[in-house]
Parts: structure tokens; C-alpha cells; sequence
């Protein structure tokens, strides 16, 4: 016999804190290597030496490359949906899209800060949007985005997204709001969170004036 007691497994919850600090770091320095010399020039390998762990460890936590890049993305887009569900069912469509994406702005900043800086993340929807593949990537993604958020609307307003088109006209208006504003912010020069959000709530309040009849 021995006085020696076997190892003990470390606690579950150990465990998941340990598996989220080494996602978060693969994820840092991808976003920090695509920054700086370029989403396809950056490989697997180089993002694995940086935080000093094996490829199987990468392939663990991400697919590839390209879902790393659309990692701190995935959470900005769940943030917003989060807040669409939870605003009151008496707000209209637009108002609810246009509340949502406020109550995201308040909290987002912390939200992306616990996994990377802001301002990589800032840098790296700048890059999606300079660089072909993933812009490609980019559109496909935010089309299936608003499938989602007109199937929401239309479960807030008691319709039959696939019957009533209102929906998805609403979420497109939304939906290419967004996409401008998120365009024209990245080829400024104040690339914080606060200008992108000035801009945003700037070029919603156009949606109505833009629909009228007569613009003179």
C-alpha cells in the first residue's frame, strides 16, 4: 500500500474556465496576426505558436480560420437578438429593431471586452469588410441574420413570416441601415464604438423620410 492519493480531477468548473481562457487567447492573437499582416496570409500554424498550443488544440475550438474571424461577430449578433426578444410586444417592428440595437450598444462594449479588446474587434470588422473572402462570408452571414430576425418579428406580430412579406421588408430596411453605416464607419477615421453608434442612430431616423413619397 501507499500513502500517496490518487490525482484528483480538477472541478468542472476549473475546467471550463481553463478551456474559455485558451479560446480566448487563440482568438486574440488570431485577430491580432489578421490585423496586422492579413487574414490570408495568417495560418493556423502562426496562430498556434503564438499562444504556444498544437494545432488539435486550434481545431478544438475553431473549424478554421474563418470562424475565428466571425467569432467576436457571432456574439455581437447574438447580443442583438437577445435584446430584439426582450423588447416589450407593444413596440412596432422598426421601433423594437431601433431599441434593440440601442440596449445592444450599452452593453456590447463590456460584452466584447471580455473576450477581446474593443478596439480589435473594431479593426477586425474593418478588415472583414476590406477583404473579399470574408466579405463574401460577411453577406452570407448577415442574410441568414435577417431570415432570423424576420422570423422574430413576425412571431412578435402574430404572422406568418412565410405569408405576409412585411417582415422581411422591415428587416431588410433594417438590415441595409446597418450594413451602410457599418461600411461608412469603417472608412472614417473615429472607429470607436460611440461613433459607429452615433452614426447608426443617425441614419435610422432616415428610414421613415427616405420611404416617403416626395423627398422635395
Amino acid at each position: 500500500m501507499t500513502d500517496q492519493q490518487p490525482a484528483q480531477a480538477a472541478p468542472a468548473g476549473l475546467r471550463e474556465r481553463k478551456k474559455r481562457r485558451t479560446r480566448d487567447a487563440l482568438l486574440r492573437a488570431a485577430l491580432l496576426l489578421f490585423a496586422e499582416q492579413g487574414y490570408e496570409r495568417t495560418t493556423v500554424d502562426e496562430i498556434t505558436e503564438a499562444v504556444d498550443v498544437s494545432q488539435r488544440t486550434f481545431f478544438r475550438y475553431f473549424a478554421n480560420k474563418e470562424e475565428v474571424a466571425f467569432a467576436v461577430q457571432d456574439l455581437v449578433e447574438s447580443h442583438f437578438v437577445a435584446a430584439l426578444r426582450a423588447r416589450p410586444a407593444a413596440e412596432g417592428p422598426l421601433l423594437a429593431m431601433r431599441n434593440a440595437v440601442r440596449d445592444s450598444w450599452d452593453t456590447l462594449g463590456e460584452a466584447i471586452s471580455e473576450v477581446v479588446p474593443v478596439d480589435l474587434y473594431m479593426r477586425t470588422y474593418q478588415l472583414i469588410e476590406s477583404t473579399p473572402a470574408l466579405l463574401a462570408v460577411h453577406l452570407r452571414r448577415s442574410t441568414e441574420l435577417e431570415e432570423r430576425i424576420a422570423a422574430l418579428i413576425a412571431e412578435r406580430e402574430g404572422l406568418d413570416v412565410d405569408t405576409d412579406p412585411r417582415p422581411r421588408v422591415a428587416v431588410a430596411a433594417f438590415s441595409g441601415v446597418m450594413r451602410v453605416t457599418g461600411r461608412l464607419w469603417g472608412q472614417g477615421d473615429d472607429t470607436s464604438v460611440e461613433a459607429i453608434r452615433r452614426m447608426t442612430e443617425s441614419y435610422l431616423d432616415q428610414i421613415s423620410p427616405a420611404l416617403a413619397a416626395d423627398w422635395r
